[in-house]
């Protein structure tokens, strides 16, 4: 059922007659015929008494009316519903962070975004960086934040890349040196995030090419926790360098990582051919375009 045809036979009830309608639609009196004998056609039954003097509804007509007047009121919903979102004064926009390093590198971006469109509604997911990776493969986010390298079902654009640092308490005899290597850990138990978090492949994948296998003292998603721990000599803890001073503890040394491929390297990702909102597109264009030192 073409929404013109109830269209026409809306505005020939509406305006009291066919040259009117016609007006009303910018089409002629004989298109506007034309179009109520094609829906009286498709529904197998008359729609206008014609041989009133005026345009007058049969039964089936009334009922048709009723919902047509729906129909054409919902489309224009619709279609104005998709121009607020186009134009970006509505919408949502599905994000995942993970807990290390977003709120000093995305909170400016987030308040840039916010002043631009506020109209956008940002739904946000905090994870670890291994986790939200699976949940933006099953769609559920249009981005996530996560540390490279990713899958290659992902495409991603560099954000950061930092050093990882290494915490450990200040009498630990490694704090006398400037730096380490993960070979200087071999006998140091480590202190993790949890286990959604990319950061602890980085780490362990780095022992493994050092021929071992590293003692895990402890795991939290908590940054501050995971210092304190690094505080009371539990282990040696990591945290890209960017968050080492907004974290400085007395009693905590932080070394260097003197370790090939083991840099902290924030990535924005989306999943390779997915299908982006304007909401996504505008905040993956900011993104791509801002500054993150």
């Amino acid at each position: 059922m073409e929404l013109k045809n109830l269209r026409a036979f809306v505005e020939v009830i509406r305006q009291n007659g066919f040259t009117a309608a016609g007006k009303a639609l910018n089409a002629t009196q004989s298109t506007v015929s034309k179009a109520v004998r094609a829906l009286e056609d498709e529904i197998g039954a008359p729609l206008l008494d014609r041989l009133a003097q005026k345009p007058r509804m049969t039964a089936i007509g009334e009922a048709v009316y009723a919902r047509a007047v729906r129909l054409l009121a919902e489309r224009d919903d619709l279609l104005a519903e998709i121009d607020e979102l186009r134009g970006l004064k509505r919408g949502a926009l599905r994000l995942g962070l993970p807990p290390v390093g977003s709120g000093i590198l995305f909170a400016p971006l987030f308040a840039r975004f916010r002043r631009a469109y506020p109209g956008i509604d940002i739904r946000l997911v905090e994870q670890g960086s291994a986790r939200l990776e699976e949940i933006l493969r099953l769609g559920e986010i249009d981005f996530a934040a996560s540390l490279l390298p990713v899958d290659e079902d992902f495409e991603w654009h560099e954000i950061r890349r930092d050093p990882l640092m290494t915490l450990v308490a200040a009498e630990n005899p490694l704090a006398q040196r400037g730096r380490v290597t993960i070979q200087d850990l071999r006998d140091t138990p480590l202190i993790l995030f949890e286990s959604g978090f990319a950061q602890n492949r980085v780490i362990i994948n780095a022992c493994h090419r050092a021929g071992f296998e590293p003692v895990v003292a402890a795991r939290s998603g908590q940054i501050d926790f995971v210092v304190e721990l690094a505080a009371a000599d539990v282990g040696a803890a990591f945290l890209p360098r960017l968050l080492v001073e907004s974290h400085a503890r007395r009693g905590v040394a932080s070394l260097a990582l003197d370790e090939p491929d083991v840099d902290w390297r924030l990535a924005l990702v989306w999943r390779k051919g997915a299908y982006l909102s304007d909401a996504a597109r505008a905040w993956q264009a900011l993104a791509m375009a801002s500054r993150f030192d």
